[in-house]
Formats: C-alpha cells, sequence, structure tokens
C-alpha cells in the first residue's frame, strides 16, 4: 500500500500525533579541546543531520549570536555549544568538509548566522526545502514535514528557551538532537519515495473566507 502525503498538512492535527524523538546518545561540546575530537568521529560518518539554536530576542534590537551547532548521525548527536566553544579550526574544518553530506532545513538562514560568528566556506550542504518539491509537497517546516511523511510530532517547546545558560537541561539537549536527527530521517524518506514512487499525494484545498 502506498504511503500517502498531502501537499499541505493542517497544523491543526498535529497536536495529537504521536511524538518523535531522538533515540541515541547526546554529546555536549563545550571547551574548544573537546571539538577536535568529536569532528574527527563526525567525518568518518556517511551522511550527517545539522541544526542550530540561537538565544531568543524579546526586545526590539537585541540580536543573539548562534549559540548551538548539533549535527547528529543515525544514533549520536553532538551538541557543540559556539557560545563556549567559538568557532574551533575543527569546527570549521566540519562546515567546510565537502566529502560527508550535512543535511539541514532552511539551512541558508544557518550558514549567515554561523558566518555571523566567522566565516567559511560551506561544504557539502543539502536543504530538505529543495527537495520536498519533487514530492508536490508546499510545507517547508521541520514539524509539518516530519508529521506529514511519519505520521509523528516533533515537539517546539524548547525552541524559545534560553540556550546560553550555564547548562543545558535534559530536555533542550533532547530537542536539539531531535531537530538535527529527523533532518537525516527525512532526506532518506523523501528520496526513497522519490525514487520509488511509492506515494500517492493528496490534494488539499485552501478554504476560502467570505469577505
Amino acid at each position: 500500500m502506498k504511503k500517502v502525503i498531502y501537499n499541505k498538512f493542517d497544523k491543526r492535527n498535529i497536536t495529537d500525533l504521536p511524538v518523535a524523538s531522538f533515540p541515541g546518545r547526546i554529546i555536549v561540546i563545550m571547551t574548544a579541546g573537546e571539538t577536535e575530537k568529536a569532528v574527527s568521529y563526525l567525518l568518518k560518518q556517511t551522511i550527517l543531520g545539522v541544526d542550530t539554536e540561537t538565544r531568543p530576542s524579546f526586545r526590539k534590537g537585541d540580536v543573539h549570536k548562534v549559540a548551538l551547532l548539533q549535527v547528529a548521525t543515525e544514533d549520536t548527536c553532538f551538541l557543540f555549544r559556539l557560545n563556549m566553544t567559538g568557532m574551533t579550526p575543527a569546527i570549521i574544518r566540519l562546515l567546510e568538509n565537502t566529502e560527508v553530506p550535512m543535511i539541514g532545513l532552511s539551512w541558508h538562514d544557518d550558514i549567515l548566522s554561523l558566518k555571523r560568528r566567522h566565516d567559511f566556506n560551506p561544504g557539502y550542504f543539502i536543504d530538505l526545502q529543495s527537495l520536498v518539491g519533487e514530492l508536490g509537497i508546499e510545507d517547508l517546516s521541520l514539524q509539518k514535514l516530519y508529521a506529514n511523511i511519519f505520521g509523528k510530532k516533533i515537539s517546539k517547546r524548547q525552541q524559545l528557551t534560553n540556550w546560553e545558560c550555564d547548562t543545558l537541561d535534559d530536555r533542550q539537549r533532547l530537542y536539539a538532537a531531535t531537530d538535527a536527527w529527523a533532518c537525516i530521517q527525512l532526506y532518506k524518506e523523501i528520496v526513497r519515495l522519490h525514487e520509488t514512487g511509492d506515494y500517492t499525494l493528496q490534494i488539499v484545498e485552501e478554504e476560502v473566507t467570505n469577505p
């Protein structure tokens, strides 16, 4: 039976879906010295999921630099606390690598944020937003894409928490790891569906509101 996907997924239908969360180990990188070993491990993998987090601004004019770079494999996620480590040569080497694909969502914005910390030449990045259109999907948010393709919910409750706090709590760590890991899962399934045609696209018409 073919998988049913929608061109647009109604956000109201996400609430009651089962929650998806990263099932592997999470390693927090807090010092510049730790980045070398972590990056060496990551560059030996076949695919990586990437995302960033920035401390939210609640006052006009307040702009914070990206605080966290999360990089996931299928079973391990490294959380690079950039507000503590800075953009080390190892992290730059990871971001400029042209061998291991790094899968992200709306990654152009993340690259701009990272470049505000230190300039670099972006390596082998694949943005999911450039792929989903091939299946007829119009939604571009991670939460809607994951709900559409896997029928599960990615919680966004931790998004507006303080990513520069002294210690990230368990919920923040799991949230950050899940977002990066989810990019890998989405990429693999999008590619599979595109190659096999094993899906049916249902068109959801937008409701027209009378003036």
